[in-house]
């Protein structure tokens, strides 16, 4: 199992500590969220992270086609190549606080195989057009990987269609991993492509923590942030949601915010959404509580993991709590390290 984490860079020392993780507990990729609002420059922050780590796959997990343009987008994450050739790829997706934060429409999923042909073509050095107007990027060296991020049907048809890998946030479960990836794998084949031409990674958020009940506490905000997407609004049924959660599912989007904190950790555990929302989108507790749901996680399928560890409650020492005691232990099939 390939295994990766991405983060908020509230600043300049996180990002160093993140990186320094990343290669030192052999983390097969690490990433960089949009999140105006919430955090640092995402590219700011990914020219550090590709200058400080050496081994490990840097992303930008994710930015949007709405506020930067997707040629700016092409360019922006060519330049990142430059200095870690080969590490280097960018993640698309509609849009949530790196848009809504702004107060701008997310794209619609429908335009986003527009936008990421548009990428691709330039980063393969050849002019192209998007929207009226033509760019070109004659000095790039070598193409990035394009990746979506992926919650509903049309943007996974989009990946499966256009995209050199997809970031799926949908859902651990068995039934989740083969509903998403299998729209995935079906719109890739519709397109003449072969399966094994996407990418595809499950994403899923992470706290890891010696005090198992401090990660429970903490979790709950990101849950509510990252529910509200990947449930959306309207049928429930058809995101796989049992009835009894449905109502509240719908409450917690009404009232949760792109600026997460304690209070949406209180709101998920006040419409009694916890228990399955942490089992359906979260691996989190003691690293032997964590080491069981990865298991779990593989069970059902997933091959590529990448954690959020955004609001963790010490987002560095999770990644490196989890790298020492977790990871060793799923790449060999054994029991948590203990020293």
């Amino acid at each position: 199992m390939e295994i990766g984490f991405f983060f908020w860079p509230y600043d300049v020392g996180l990002v160093r500590a993140m990186a320094e993780a990343a290669d030192a507990f052999g983390y097969d990729m690490v990433g960089i969220a949009d999140t105006p609002g919430n955090a640092m420059d995402p590219w700011v922050a990914t020219t550090l992270l590709a200058a400080r780590t050496q081994r490990a796959r840097v992303a930008v997990c994710v930015t949007n086609l709405v506020t930067r343009h997707p040629a700016v987008s092409a360019a922006s994450i060519a330049s990142v190549s430059l200095l870690a050739p080969r590490r280097v790829l960018l993640g698309i997706g509609v849009g949530h606080s790196g848009t809504r934060n702004l107060g701008a429409p997310s794209l619609p999923a429908r335009e986003l195989a527009e936008g990421v042909a548009f990428i691709r073509e330039l980063l393969r050095g050849r002019p192209a057009s998007y929207r009226g107007g033509t760019a070109h990027l004659p000095w790039v060296k070598e193409p990035s990987p394009v990746f979506l991020a992926a919650s509903h049907p049309r943007s996974l048809r989009a990946a499966g269609a256009t995209a050199d890998g997809v970031f799926i946030n949908y859902g651990l479960g068995a039934g989740d991993v083969k509903a998403s990836e299998g729209t995935v794998l079906e719109a890739a084949r519709s397109a003449g492509r072969k399966p094994d031409e996407v990418e595809v990674w499950q994403i899923a958020c992470l706290d890891c923590n010696a005090d198992g009940d401090v990660a429970r506490r903490k979790i709950g905000a990101i849950l509510a942030f990252v529910s509200a997407y990947v449930m959306g609004g309207g049928d429930l049924s058809r995101r796989g949601v049992p009835p009894e959660h449905r109502g509240p599912l719908l409450e917690l989007r009404r009232r949760y915010s792109t600026r997460p904190g304690e209070a949406d950790a209180a709101l998920v555990a006040e419409l009694g959404l916890f228990d399955y929302l942490s089992r359906r989108l979260a691996v989190c507790g003691t690293p032997e509580e964590c080491l069981a749901q990865v298991r779990a996680a593989q069970a059902a399928g997933v091959r590529r993991l990448m954690f959020s560890v955004s609001l963790a409650a010490d987002p560095v020492r999770t990644v490196q709590l989890f790298g020492e005691k977790v990871l060793p232990a799923v790449r060999s099939g054994g029991t948590p390290c203990r020293s």
